[in-house]
């Protein structure tokens, strides 16, 4: 009987991004390496819990949810939450910076600072740059401060993201639509005393991502099935996105969609999952058998 594991998510350690699986078993996702698995027939995806809770109910959830969660689960994830504003006694400092994903798509956010440029990874950023530092409260307050003055938003869909990767414009052209905004952010009146600000320093995801040359996409998998198979070498990673060259052309997973279902190994050349066409298709790569789930 084939081995099956549960996916636990994507993450960036080191820099570096890793699928993490339950029972803490790690897989490298280096590019050029061919990724391969399968959802067992019969298979359903249940909920992953929250804050490292198992979900009592093994409540069953979407295949097309990114978030892997029963609603019951998802409200107890956002307790206590950063984002949520549910976490305002946080005493670790925070950072706020400008993120950049494409031309005209820049958001502002924070972050602990202790978690460093992983948050931007996590998130796809193209290109970012620090704006200060400080407390909690004082960071969220420069953040509605730059949101009102500056008009960007703090949240961009992945979808939108996604969308502008084909046309990335050179690394010096998104650094100064971030060079300029960090100008006008820190020239604003009304920041608080308790956050000290960084002088612009442009740090560029492109070559990390793989995302350095042009970028085609011909499909996004909509959501996995039971039965079904992923399979491709691995070109690019950007945030929680996986792209891969395929007998389909160059399809991208959101790896957000893996978390929940038992997988196993598969062959290789085998896209058998919901996958919605967006371009052209490209020439198939070599082909081989692939051991184990990477």
């Amino acid at each position: 009987m084939s081995r099956v594991w549960r996916c636990a998510g994507l993450s960036w350690r080191g820099g570096g991004p890793v699928l993490r699986w339950e029972g803490g078993r790690r897989s490298g996702l280096e590019r050029g390496r061919r990724v391969a698995f399968a959802v067992p027939a019969g298979s359903a995806r249940t909920c992953v819990g929250a804050r490292g809770n198992d979900c009592p109910l093994r409540a069953g959830v979407s295949g097309r949810s990114t978030g892997a969660r029963c609603e019951e689960c998802a409200r107890l994830d956002r307790a206590h939450s950063v984002a949520a504003d549910t976490a305002a006694d946080d005493p670790r400092p925070y950072r706020v910076y400008l993120a950049w994903f494409g031309p005209g798509m820049v958001k502002v956010g924070i972050t602990a600072a202790e978690r460093e440029s992983a948050r931007l990874l996590e998130q796809g950023a193209v290109c970012f740059s620090w704006l200060g530092c400080g407390p909690l409260m004082a960071a969220r307050r420069t953040e509605e401060l730059l949101r009102a003055a500056l008009g960007v938003p703090d949240r961009i869909p992945y979808a939108d993201k996604r969308a502008v990767r084909a046309a990335l414009p050179p690394a010096g052209e998104r650094a100064a639509e971030v060079a300029e905004l960090h100008a006008r952010a820190v020239a604003l009146a009304g920041w608080p005393e308790s956050l000290e600000r960084a002088p612009f320093r442009a740090v560029d995801h492109g070559e990390v991502f793989g995302l350095a040359g042009p970028v085609r996409i011909d499909g996004v998998v909509s959501e996995l099935v039971p039965g079904g198979a992923v399979s491709g070498e691995l070109l690019a990673v950007a945030g929680p996105d996986l792209h891969l060259a395929t007998g389909r052309g160059v399809v991208v997973l959101d790896s957000r969609l893996i978390g929940g279902w038992e997988l196993t190994g598969a062959a290789d050349g085998e896209l058998t999952v919901p996958v919605r066409e967006v371009g052209g298709a490209v020439e198939k790569g070599e082909t081989g058998v692939q051991d184990g789930l990477f």
